[in-house]
């Protein structure tokens, strides 16, 4: 048994698909197959069922699976001790980050991240909320961005700041008139909605206290997007609720007004999380220090940018 047989094994248990996990692993199938095949010899159990349609975990599979990861994870995590012995902040960090905050704050904190720390690499994915936090406790990620609290025993949690929420209004809407807009008026509105699967679109439900069930009758619209979603208040087909974040990209759409939103649940929290077993904090910290240094005017501040680099000193 070796290495590099238990990452076939993770990889496969992870995509259920030969051809997904030979291109992941960057093997080819035959070889990923045989390899498989090899370490269930080894070990004496079958480790999947393999039938035309589809991979499937056996009972003994499913049961050796999480030794094997950690397995998988402890060894990454001495090639990135040894690194860090020399430095720290050297080597690569993997960042997975939201759709809805990773456009309107990332462009501006990767540049000044290499020019601060050039010995760092970053990787970067862009996801739903629950695909990173299931490629973050895979080990396929270090650290994801996202606007939601996802607390687990293996996760650390790091909050970075507060979004407001601001209503985006089409700009001939009269509700123009308040320079603020009271949270019980949303609860009336034509709301427009991120599609399922953005915690955004969660957020906006709860913060307006309505449900999906309670938007019958308003334009069907599931945007992927939240560039399409303002396009469709722009030409007058509801309204929504957009991150302070994001501010300067919608109103640079045009056709749209922004006002402020009073009352609970008015913003969402954007979150730093990575696994308690990382082995290279002082990195994630760098990147807190940076996010923390370049948050655009209107987001709430919940660290300290000069208590962020002294972490990063002491480790």
């Amino acid at each position: 048994m070796n290495l590099r047989d238990l990452k076939y094994f993770v990889t496969l248990a992870d995509e259920r698909h030969f051809g997904r996990a030979a291109e992941r692993a960057y093997c080819s199938q035959p070889t990923l197959s045989g390899q498989i095949r090899k370490l269930e010899r080894e070990i004496g159990v079958t480790l999947f069922e393999r039938t035309p349609r589809a991979v499937l975990l056996t009972t003994q599979g499913a049961v050796l699976l999480p030794l094997a990861r950690r397995a998988v994870e402890q060894a990454d995590a001495m090639v990135q001790l040894a690194r860090s012995g020399r430095d720290p902040l050297a080597g690569d960090l993997r960042i997975g980050v939201i759709p809805t905050v990773g456009p309107y704050l990332l462009p501006a904190v990767l540049g000044d991240l290499k020019r601060r720390f050039p010995q760092m690499q970053v990787a970067l994915l862009e996801d739903l909320t629950q695909h990173l936090l299931q490629r973050l406790d895979r080990n396929e990620i270090d650290c994801v961005l996202i606007a939601t609290s996802e607390a687990a025993e293996n996760r650390v949690m790091r909050p970075i700041a507060d979004d407001p929420f601001l209503l985006a209004l089409p700009s001939d809407h009269p509700m123009l008139r308040q320079e603020q807009i009271r949270q019980e008026q949303l609860e009336e509105l034509p709301l427009l909605l991120l599609d399922e699967g953005h915690c955004l679109a969660d957020q906006t439900l709860s913060a307006c206290h309505r449900r999906r069930n309670d938007l019958l009758g308003v334009a069907d619209v599931r945007a992927a997007s939240l560039d399409t979603l303002v396009q469709l208040v722009a030409a007058g087909l509801g309204v929504t609720l957009v991150p302070t974040l994001a501010q300067r990209s919608v109103l640079a759409a045009g056709g749209i007004v922004l006002r402020p939103v009073s009352g609970t649940n008015s913003s969402r929290r954007i979150t730093l999380v990575w696994r308690k077993s990382f082995p290279r904090p002082a990195a994630i910290e760098a990147f807190a220090s940076v996010i923390l240094s370049r948050l655009p005017a209107g987001l709430r501040p919940l660290g300290d940018v000069h208590g962020a680099e002294a972490a990063i000193l002491q480790a």
